[in-house]
């Protein structure tokens, strides 16, 4: 199973990639465990410039960028390749 963050305050943008990131995830039947992280704080910790933020099994994939479907799906099957 993959952890998966999404970093961000709750904006539009910051939900739009949570959702993209659940229906790719389900349409894909790839398993994960997906948590929208809201602290600045905490958001803070992972060193990105701008939200939404990524972040696939504590790796920082993508930051300030609104992805598409096939993008989210290259970072969520890549992980289980290697």
């Amino acid at each position: 199973m993959l952890n998966v963050k999404v970093l961000g305050s709750g904006c539009a943008n910051c939900k739009r990639l949570e959702q993209t990131v659940k229906r790719v995830a389900e349409a894909r039947q790839i398993p994960i465990e997906l948590e929208h992280v809201t602290d600045y704080a905490e958001i803070m910790k992972w060193k990105i410039l701008a939200t939404p933020g990524l972040v696939v099994n504590n790796k920082v994939v993508s930051a300030g960028r609104i992805l598409k479907d096939d993008e989210v799906a290259r970072f969520l099957t890549a992980p289980q390749e290697n």
